[in-house]
Protein backbone atom coordinates (compact mmCIF):
# COMPACT_ATOMS: atom_id res chain seq x y z
CA UNK A 1 0.00 0.00 0.00
CA UNK A 2 3.10 2.08 -0.08
CA UNK A 3 2.05 5.70 -2.01
CA UNK A 4 -1.52 4.61 -1.67
CA UNK A 5 -2.61 7.51 0.05
CA UNK A 6 -1.32 9.99 -2.36
CA UNK A 7 -2.38 7.90 -5.31
CA UNK A 8 -5.76 8.98 -3.88
CA UNK A 9 -5.59 11.99 -2.68
CA UNK A 10 -4.28 13.06 -6.54
CA UNK A 11 -7.00 10.98 -8.02
CA UNK A 12 -9.25 12.48 -6.03
CA UNK A 13 -8.26 16.29 -7.44
CA UNK A 14 -8.42 14.85 -10.84
CA UNK A 15 -11.69 13.45 -10.59
CA UNK A 16 -13.19 16.30 -8.63
CA UNK A 17 -11.52 18.97 -11.41
CA UNK A 18 -13.51 16.65 -14.05
CA UNK A 19 -17.03 17.06 -12.37
CA UNK A 20 -16.66 21.24 -11.95
CA UNK A 21 -16.53 20.76 -15.73
CA UNK A 22 -19.73 18.73 -15.94
CA UNK A 23 -20.96 21.16 -13.16
CA UNK A 24 -19.67 24.25 -15.28
CA UNK A 25 -22.32 23.05 -17.86
CA UNK A 26 -25.46 22.05 -16.05
CA UNK A 27 -25.38 26.04 -14.44
CA UNK A 28 -26.25 27.07 -18.32
CA UNK A 29 -29.30 25.47 -17.41
CA UNK A 30 -30.10 24.56 -13.79
CA UNK A 31 -30.27 26.96 -10.97
CA UNK A 32 -27.08 27.07 -8.03
CA UNK A 33 -29.96 25.90 -5.59
CA UNK A 34 -31.41 23.03 -7.83
CA UNK A 35 -28.11 22.44 -8.58
CA UNK A 36 -26.97 21.54 -4.62
CA UNK A 37 -30.49 20.08 -4.18
CA UNK A 38 -29.74 17.21 -7.06
CA UNK A 39 -26.22 16.68 -5.74
CA UNK A 40 -26.86 16.51 -2.22
CA UNK A 41 -29.97 14.47 -2.13
CA UNK A 42 -28.37 12.16 -5.17
CA UNK A 43 -24.63 11.60 -3.02
CA UNK A 44 -26.75 11.18 0.03
CA UNK A 45 -28.83 7.69 -1.13
CA UNK A 46 -25.07 6.62 -2.50
CA UNK A 47 -23.80 7.11 1.35
CA UNK A 48 -26.58 5.32 2.51
CA UNK A 49 -25.66 2.79 0.10
CA UNK A 50 -22.16 2.69 1.22
CA UNK A 51 -22.74 2.98 4.86
CA UNK A 52 -24.87 0.09 4.98
CA UNK A 53 -23.02 -2.45 2.48
CA UNK A 54 -20.05 -1.49 5.23
CA UNK A 55 -22.27 -2.60 8.19
CA UNK A 56 -22.18 0.60 10.09
CA UNK A 57 -25.74 1.78 11.33
CA UNK A 58 -26.50 5.88 10.42
CA UNK A 59 -27.67 6.15 13.96
CA UNK A 60 -24.61 4.88 16.13
CA UNK A 61 -24.65 5.35 20.27
CA UNK A 62 -23.30 8.90 19.93
CA UNK A 63 -23.70 12.34 22.18
CA UNK A 64 -26.54 14.41 21.48
CA UNK A 65 -24.38 16.71 20.76
CA UNK A 66 -22.75 14.95 17.56
CA UNK A 67 -25.88 14.80 15.68
CA UNK A 68 -26.11 18.82 16.31
CA UNK A 69 -22.87 19.67 15.32
CA UNK A 70 -22.49 17.57 12.46
CA UNK A 71 -26.42 18.63 11.34
CA UNK A 72 -25.26 22.35 11.77
CA UNK A 73 -21.70 21.67 9.99
CA UNK A 74 -24.13 20.24 6.81
CA UNK A 75 -26.17 23.05 6.46
CA UNK A 76 -23.75 25.17 6.40
CA UNK A 77 -20.64 23.37 4.95
CA UNK A 78 -22.72 21.96 2.19
CA UNK A 79 -26.34 23.44 2.17
CA UNK A 80 -24.99 26.90 2.01
CA UNK A 81 -21.69 26.75 1.01
CA UNK A 82 -22.21 24.54 -2.11
CA UNK A 83 -25.03 26.68 -3.27
CA UNK A 84 -22.34 29.56 -2.80
CA UNK A 85 -20.17 27.70 -4.80
CA UNK A 86 -22.23 26.96 -7.32
CA UNK A 87 -23.32 30.81 -7.93
CA UNK A 88 -19.44 31.66 -8.00
CA UNK A 89 -19.26 29.34 -10.93
CA UNK A 90 -22.10 30.48 -12.96
CA UNK A 91 -20.23 33.66 -12.61
CA UNK A 92 -16.79 33.07 -13.22
CA UNK A 93 -16.02 30.26 -14.70
CA UNK A 94 -14.29 26.87 -13.92
CA UNK A 95 -11.06 28.32 -14.50
CA UNK A 96 -10.99 31.42 -11.59
CA UNK A 97 -13.59 29.45 -9.67
CA UNK A 98 -10.39 27.05 -8.71
CA UNK A 99 -8.29 29.81 -7.95
CA UNK A 100 -10.97 31.59 -5.63
CA UNK A 101 -11.12 27.39 -4.27
CA UNK A 102 -7.81 27.99 -2.85
CA UNK A 103 -9.15 29.92 0.18
CA UNK A 104 -10.09 26.84 1.48
CA UNK A 105 -7.24 25.48 3.68
CA UNK A 106 -6.65 29.32 5.01
CA UNK A 107 -10.08 29.94 6.07
CA UNK A 108 -9.53 26.81 7.80
CA UNK A 109 -5.76 27.71 9.56
CA UNK A 110 -7.24 30.75 10.41
CA UNK A 111 -10.21 29.42 11.97
CA UNK A 112 -9.07 26.57 13.75
CA UNK A 113 -6.79 29.13 15.49
CA UNK A 114 -9.54 31.74 16.33
CA UNK A 115 -11.67 28.18 17.83
CA UNK A 116 -9.70 25.32 18.28
CA UNK A 117 -6.57 27.04 19.69
CA UNK A 118 -4.31 25.56 16.74
CA UNK A 119 -1.05 27.95 16.64
CA UNK A 120 0.04 29.45 13.37
CA UNK A 121 3.51 29.78 12.43
CA UNK A 122 4.70 32.87 9.99
CA UNK A 123 4.98 30.43 7.32
CA UNK A 124 1.66 29.63 7.28
CA UNK A 125 0.57 33.56 7.72
CA UNK A 126 2.84 33.93 4.99
CA UNK A 127 1.17 31.38 2.53
CA UNK A 128 -2.20 33.26 3.53
CA UNK A 129 -0.62 36.55 2.34
CA UNK A 130 0.31 34.50 -0.98
CA UNK A 131 -3.13 32.80 -1.74
CA UNK A 132 -5.20 36.19 -0.81
CA UNK A 133 -3.19 37.61 -3.21
CA UNK A 134 -3.77 35.11 -5.62
CA UNK A 135 -7.59 35.39 -5.16
CA UNK A 136 -7.34 39.27 -5.88
CA UNK A 137 -5.52 38.85 -8.66
CA UNK A 138 -8.10 36.71 -10.42
CA UNK A 139 -10.30 40.16 -9.94
CA UNK A 140 -8.06 41.50 -12.50
CA UNK A 141 -8.35 38.92 -15.55
CA UNK A 142 -11.06 39.02 -18.61
CA UNK A 143 -14.76 38.03 -17.43
CA UNK A 144 -15.90 35.27 -19.17
CA UNK A 145 -18.09 35.27 -22.21
CA UNK A 146 -21.01 37.52 -21.79
CA UNK A 147 -19.87 38.76 -18.15
CA UNK A 148 -18.82 41.98 -17.21
CA UNK A 149 -16.01 42.44 -13.83
CA UNK A 150 -18.67 43.54 -11.89
CA UNK A 151 -20.13 40.07 -12.15
CA UNK A 152 -16.51 38.71 -11.91
CA UNK A 153 -15.75 40.68 -8.73
CA UNK A 154 -19.19 39.46 -6.96
CA UNK A 155 -18.65 36.16 -8.77
CA UNK A 156 -15.49 36.09 -6.66
CA UNK A 157 -17.54 37.52 -3.68
CA UNK A 158 -19.51 33.97 -3.38
CA UNK A 159 -16.79 31.78 -3.82
CA UNK A 160 -14.77 33.52 -0.92
CA UNK A 161 -18.13 33.09 1.05
CA UNK A 162 -18.66 29.44 -0.08
CA UNK A 163 -14.87 28.44 1.34
CA UNK A 164 -15.40 30.65 4.16
CA UNK A 165 -18.99 28.82 5.11
CA UNK A 166 -16.75 25.52 3.89
CA UNK A 167 -14.00 25.91 6.24
CA UNK A 168 -16.38 26.67 9.09
CA UNK A 169 -18.50 23.12 8.73
CA UNK A 170 -15.44 21.50 8.84
CA UNK A 171 -14.27 23.33 11.77
CA UNK A 172 -18.00 22.53 13.38
CA UNK A 173 -17.23 19.19 12.56
CA UNK A 174 -13.75 17.93 13.62
CA UNK A 175 -14.23 17.83 17.08
CA UNK A 176 -16.95 14.89 16.19
CA UNK A 177 -14.70 13.74 13.78
CA UNK A 178 -11.81 12.92 15.65
CA UNK A 179 -14.09 9.98 17.73
CA UNK A 180 -16.37 8.81 14.95
CA UNK A 181 -15.90 7.08 11.46
CA UNK A 182 -15.43 9.72 8.61
CA UNK A 183 -17.79 7.54 6.87
CA UNK A 184 -20.70 7.87 9.10
CA UNK A 185 -19.62 11.50 9.75
CA UNK A 186 -19.64 12.39 6.03
CA UNK A 187 -23.04 10.27 5.12
CA UNK A 188 -25.12 11.80 8.39
CA UNK A 189 -23.39 15.32 7.49
CA UNK A 190 -25.18 14.75 3.61
CA UNK A 191 -28.25 13.26 5.07
CA UNK A 192 -29.17 16.50 7.47
CA UNK A 193 -27.97 18.82 4.80
CA UNK A 194 -30.84 17.55 1.87
CA UNK A 195 -33.27 17.72 5.25
CA UNK A 196 -32.57 21.26 5.57
CA UNK A 197 -32.62 22.24 1.90
CA UNK A 198 -36.04 20.02 1.18
CA UNK A 199 -38.52 22.19 3.33
CA UNK A 200 -37.06 25.30 1.72
CA UNK A 201 -37.45 23.83 -1.42
CA UNK A 202 -40.76 22.52 -1.00
CA UNK A 203 -42.03 26.38 0.60
CA UNK A 204 -40.60 27.93 -2.83
CA UNK A 205 -42.93 29.70 -4.93
CA UNK A 206 -41.08 27.96 -7.34
CA UNK A 207 -41.00 24.55 -6.35
CA UNK A 208 -42.17 22.94 -9.38
CA UNK A 209 -38.94 24.68 -11.11
CA UNK A 210 -36.60 23.51 -8.10
CA UNK A 211 -37.55 19.83 -7.85
CA UNK A 212 -37.98 19.17 -11.55
CA UNK A 213 -34.10 18.81 -11.31
CA UNK A 214 -34.67 15.52 -10.36
CA UNK A 215 -37.45 14.00 -13.24
CA UNK A 216 -35.27 12.73 -16.25
CA UNK A 217 -34.43 15.75 -18.94
CA UNK A 218 -32.07 16.49 -21.20
CA UNK A 219 -29.20 18.17 -18.90
CA UNK A 220 -28.81 15.06 -16.58
CA UNK A 221 -25.83 14.24 -19.07
CA UNK A 222 -24.20 16.80 -17.06
CA UNK A 223 -25.71 16.16 -13.35
CA UNK A 224 -25.61 12.94 -12.76
CA UNK A 225 -22.01 12.56 -13.83
CA UNK A 226 -20.98 15.71 -11.86
CA UNK A 227 -22.37 14.07 -9.16
CA UNK A 228 -21.84 10.80 -9.32
CA UNK A 229 -17.62 12.11 -9.78
CA UNK A 230 -17.66 15.04 -7.48
CA UNK A 231 -20.20 14.79 -4.52
CA UNK A 232 -19.79 11.12 -4.56
CA UNK A 233 -16.26 9.33 -5.86
CA UNK A 234 -14.36 12.28 -5.33
CA UNK A 235 -15.48 12.23 -1.54
CA UNK A 236 -14.41 9.09 -1.07
CA UNK A 237 -10.94 9.10 -2.90
CA UNK A 238 -10.25 11.82 -0.35
CA UNK A 239 -11.54 10.36 2.57
CA UNK A 240 -9.36 7.39 1.13
CA UNK A 241 -6.33 9.74 0.66
CA UNK A 242 -6.78 11.24 4.42
CA UNK A 243 -6.52 7.82 5.82
CA UNK A 244 -3.55 6.71 3.99
CA UNK A 245 -0.96 9.70 4.07
CA UNK A 246 -0.54 12.32 6.30
CA UNK A 247 -3.15 14.85 6.35
CA UNK A 248 -0.93 17.30 5.15
CA UNK A 249 0.17 15.61 2.31
CA UNK A 250 -3.11 14.90 0.56
CA UNK A 251 -4.26 18.75 1.11
CA UNK A 252 -1.71 19.27 -1.18
CA UNK A 253 -2.27 16.46 -3.61
CA UNK A 254 -6.25 17.42 -3.22
CA UNK A 255 -5.37 21.38 -4.53
CA UNK A 256 -3.62 19.96 -7.33
CA UNK A 257 -7.24 20.32 -8.90
CA UNK A 258 -6.65 23.55 -9.45
CA UNK A 259 -4.13 22.82 -12.35
CA UNK A 260 -6.62 20.42 -13.48
CA UNK A 261 -9.43 22.77 -14.12
CA UNK A 262 -7.51 25.33 -15.34
CA UNK A 263 -6.22 22.91 -18.19
CA UNK A 264 -9.86 21.31 -18.63
CA UNK A 265 -11.86 24.43 -18.47
CA UNK A 266 -9.45 25.62 -21.78
CA UNK A 267 -10.09 22.54 -23.35
CA UNK A 268 -13.55 21.82 -22.55
CA UNK A 269 -15.36 25.13 -21.85
CA UNK A 270 -12.65 27.43 -24.20
CA UNK A 271 -11.92 29.93 -20.90
CA UNK A 272 -8.68 32.13 -21.62
CA UNK A 273 -5.71 30.18 -21.23
CA UNK A 274 -3.90 33.32 -19.60
CA UNK A 275 -0.32 34.31 -18.00
CA UNK A 276 -2.25 35.86 -15.71
CA UNK A 277 -4.29 32.87 -14.62
CA UNK A 278 -1.34 30.54 -14.19
CA UNK A 279 0.66 33.47 -12.13
CA UNK A 280 -2.75 33.54 -9.71
CA UNK A 281 -2.60 29.96 -9.72
CA UNK A 282 0.71 29.44 -8.74
CA UNK A 283 0.92 32.11 -6.15
CA UNK A 284 -2.56 30.14 -4.81
CA UNK A 285 -0.87 26.55 -5.12
CA UNK A 286 2.65 27.81 -3.07
CA UNK A 287 0.38 29.48 -0.51
CA UNK A 288 -1.16 26.44 0.04
CA UNK A 289 1.44 24.46 0.62
CA UNK A 290 2.95 26.70 2.76
CA UNK A 291 -0.21 26.87 5.18
CA UNK A 292 -0.19 22.86 5.25
CA UNK A 293 2.95 21.96 5.93
CA UNK A 294 4.27 25.36 7.87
Amino acid sequence: MQYAGEAFSLGAAAVWAVAVIFFRRAGETTSPFSLNLFRVGVSALLLLGVISISGESLFELHAVEDYLWLALSGIVGIAISDTMFHRCLNMVGAGINSIVDCLYSPFVAGLAFLMLGESLSPVQLFGMVLVIGGVVLTTRMVPPEGATHRDLVIGALWGVGSMATLALGVIWAKPVLEHSSVLWATTFRQVASFAAMAPVALAARNRRIIWGVFRPRADWRFTVPGTILGSFLALLLWLAGMKYTQAGTAAVLNQTSTVFILILAAIFLHEPFTGRRWVAAGLALVGIVMVTIG
